[in-house]
């Protein structure tokens, strides 16, 4: 099994690039935004918890999340890896992931971080705002709050798999192909 974190700040490219490792690997894909969407659309009681923490630019709570990885991790075991998109957050999240996917006798193989400036940042997420009906992206304010919340809290966690020798940095400028084939050197399967 070979599993990737996929890593940058909001409007990283993150998703685009997880559908197309996705396409050619067949991943499982875990991005714990659409799993907490669902809940929020399906109106459950995580769901409605997660919405107030996500309106307001902060992260939803670890135990929520790792319990939500722990399940999926479950329910796919002949998946030949996961991706997972936008988790670990923090350095704390990261050291539960690893250890949890110790006991699923596991590990992270690659991290694959996505470097964009915060100005085209802000214009991919302003853009996308206007079309997905994402709150989140529709608020400048919440935007700065969220690339704030990102610098403070998950850019530590290059710091946590670069001491593993795990982190591939890919410039996140460029065509969707561009960016996709340093993804697709970096992992080097």
């Amino acid at each position: 099994m070979y599993n990737i974190v996929i890593f940058g700040k909001p409007g990283s490219g993150k998703g685009t690039q997880s559908e197309k490792l996705i396409a050619k690997y067949s991943y499982k894909h875990l991005s714990t935004g659409d799993l907490l969407r669902t809940e929020i659309a399906a109106k459950t009681s995580l769901g409605l918890a997660a919405k107030g923490y996500m309106d307001n630019g902060q992260l939803v709570p670890d135990e929520v999340v790792i319990g939500m990885i722990s399940s999926a991790l479950d329910n796919n075991p002949n998946v030949p890896g996961f991706l997972f998109d936008g988790f670990p957050r923090t350095v704390a999240q990261a050291a539960a992931l690893d250890a949890l996917l110790l006991q699923k006798h596991t590990q992270i193989n690659t991290v694959l971080a996505l470097q964009v400036p915060n100005d085209e940042l802000i214009a991919r997420l302003a853009k996308r705002g206007a079309t997905s009906g994402r709150s989140d992206d529709t608020d400048l304010a919440i935007i700065a709050s969220r690339l704030a919340e990102y610098e403070s809290k998950t850019a530590p966690v290059a710091n946590f798999y670069e001491v593993q020798k795990k982190v591939k940095v890919i410039d996140g400028i460029g065509s969707v192909q561009e960016i996709f084939a340093q993804i697709d050197a970096a992992i080097n399967i």
